[in-house]
């Protein structure tokens, strides 16, 4: 509630309470100049809104709080992942390298999480081979009469008849053969001899040797009879097609240390586990060494990540400490939330169980600055996994090991989790921003329907004012009428 009190010279509107006190200036009374209506009213709007400032402040500190717990949160969140990266099961304490000591004969295609560091002697005695057939050549536009019968392995023997009443060439030949599911793959080979029918084994070793024979019965089905059919023949010729077996399917044979392996495949992935290689050449007078080694160059990078990000969360913490560019506090100046994530990130490099002869994070080249960085010395490293490989392993991967104790602390602390302490504090600091939006909404609202009410009012005694000197005049000409006298008369 406002009310106005007249002054010489002026007005002083005063708020209910004592709250806020504006002065109007207009001169002088019967000047008739009035006042300007939409400057005061927005002068005591201004006064009205002062008591949102205390509101304003809180918000302002609130979100920078939240800008700077969101950026720490991100970086734990970097950290998390770098170390995981060491953690995980399939991550890069798992990844192996391989080498051939003769890619003539033996290539390395890879080593896989369960493979284990060590050497290997093969022998290859035999490459694996894919059963073939093929046609002699004919004339690519000669048609096709007659049919043949395809095995593969011990399967079932099945007749491809040319198609009855229709001009076959060896490209709808070889389509009928594809077509019939029956695991080969058929193709037309062109040279300057003509063009052949080609027959490939889908299955490779011993076990996709084809057969394949002249003519062929197709079984009965349904109401059709079984119907039989002569040997392949060119129409053009009237000559049947020869037959002649390109490559026998036959399995690989090799030892590996000294074990004799059969393969179907050239390819070969269960003779030492987790480990897949390629056989190129056969070669029996020759061993190839086949040696696996754990990629220590991807380990140590994993490690060095580690220590950058922990370097990095370590220095948002202690920049929070001091005052900005400005000389202002930093937002979380004094927060004991940064405390809880220093002390528990701290606490966190030094727990967690032994895993054999490692125990601690100074035994592979970590130490911990005056600052509270931390410092890698990758020769130390390297050293550690070089003699020591699977203990390191354990130290990170164990139950209860210093890595899952890591591990589960940045998981208590991070804004990832819906129990993390930053998670926990942002939704705080979202509830009273919620608060004290509401509350500056409400007074808002309520200040809208006052600066209508005044600036009614206002308007209603500036009219009053702006009238005053015509009021005047006409009691003068009143008076003058009345009493016959003038003041602006002469004599």
């Amino acid at each position: 509630m406002w009310h106005v009190a007249c002054i010489r010279h002026g007005i002083e509107i005063h708020e209910a309470g004592g709250m806020g006190t504006v002065g109007i200036n207009f001169g002088s009374a019967t000047s008739g100049a009035g006042f300007d209506v939409s400057s005061t009213v927005n002068a005591i709007v201004a006064n009205l809104k002062s008591v949102e400032t205390p509101w304003q402040n809180q918000l302002t500190s609130l979100k920078a709080e939240d800008t700077a717990f969101t950026s720490i949160g991100s970086d734990l969140s970097t950290l998390a992942t770098s170390l995981q990266s060491l953690t995980d099961f399939q991550g890069v304490m798992a990844s192996k390298l391989g080498s051939s000591s003769n890619t003539n004969v033996v290539t390395l295609t890879s080593a896989g999480a369960t493979a284990v560091a060590g050497n290997h002697a093969i022998v290859v005695s035999r490459m694996a081979q894919t059963s073939s057939y093929s046609t002699n050549a004919i004339a690519a536009g000669d048609t096709l009469s007659g049919g043949l019968t395809i095995q593969v392995g011990n399967g079932a023997a099945t007749t491809i008849p040319a198609i009855a009443g229709e001009s076959d060439t060896l490209a709808t030949y070889a389509g009928a053969i594809n077509a019939a599911g029956i695991g080969v793959t058929a193709s037309v080979i062109t040279d300057s001899q003509g063009s052949r029918l080609s027959i490939v084994s889908g299955t490779s070793g011993a076990a996709g040797q084809l057969t394949v024979t002249a003519g062929g019965t197709v079984p009965a089905s349904g109401s059709a009879p079984a119907t039989s059919y002569g040997s392949l023949t060119d129409s053009a010729t009237s000559s049947a097609m020869a037959l002649n077996q390109g490559s026998a399917g036959q399995d690989a044979l090799l030892t590996v240390d000294g074990v004799d392996i059969d393969s179907a495949s050239n390819t070969v992935s269960s003779a030492i586990p987790g480990v897949t290689f390629q056989l190129l050449s056969a070669d029996p007078s020759t061993t190839v060494q086949v040696q696996i080694a754990n990629d220590n160059n991807t380990v140590a990078t994993a490690f060095s990540s580690l220590v950058s990000a922990y370097n990095t969360v370590a220095k948002d913490l202690k920049a929070q400490e001091g005052n900005d560019s400005s000389g202002k506090p930093e937002p979380l100046f004094g927060s004991p939330i940064v405390s809880q994530l220093q002390s528990a990130l701290s606490l966190a490099l030094t727990s967690g169980a032994a895993s054999g002869g490692i125990g601690n994070l100074a035994q592979l080249g970590i130490s911990v600055n005056l600052d509270g960085t931390l410092a890698l010395n990758t020769s130390a490293l390297n050293s550690a996994l070089n003699s020591n490989y699977s203990d390191v392993v354990g130290f990170l991967q164990n139950s209860g090991s210093f890595g899952q104790t890591f591990q589960n602390t940045l998981d208590t602390l991070g804004s990832q989790t819906p129990t993390g302490a930053l998670t926990l504090v942002l939704a705080s600091d979202a509830a009273q921003e919620k608060t004290l939006n509401n509350s500056i909404t409400a007074e808002d609202a309520i200040i809208a329907t006052q600066q209508t009410k005044l600036t009614n009012e206002l308007n209603s005694a500036n009219q009053i004012l702006q009238a005053i000197p015509q009021q005047l005049n006409e009691i003068d000409e009143l008076y003058n009428a009345l009493t016959g006298y003038s003041p602006n008369s002469k004599g």
